[in-house]
């Protein structure tokens, strides 16, 4: 994560940032950024509706739960090939008939 201090104005290059937007992220001088209801956020963001909000976080929810099945659906499948390997081992081996041949040896 970048410093404040090392950071410009997205709208003024000339400008060093004093604030990030708690919405969009960027970072903004003192003419650009506005407190409002105890958050910094920016002229741009706060001309935005509150539906915008919420479907931002509909869609960070609805991106949680698909990352959840992937890695669910990616599991599955390993456990389904290891399964697969399993079965190719030969019947003898899972009765203990090849441990039997090692122990007759002398």
């Amino acid at each position: 994560m970048s410093s404040l201090k090392v950071q410009r104005c997205f709208n003024h290059a000339n400008r060093e940032a004093v604030a990030r937007c708690g919405r969009c992220g960027n970072f903004f001088c003192r003419e650009c950024v506005t407190e409002h209801a105890g958050r910094m956020t920016c002229g741009r963001c706060l001309g935005q509706p509150v539906d915008t909000v919420r479907s931002f976080r509909f869609r960070s929810i609805l991106a949680g739960v698909m990352q959840l099945g992937i890695g669910l659906l990616i599991l599955w499948f390993c456990f389904f090939m290891a399964g697969r390997g399993l079965l190719l081992i030969p019947s003898s081996f899972h009765e203990g008939h090849i441990w039997r041949l090692f122990e007759e040896r002398p």
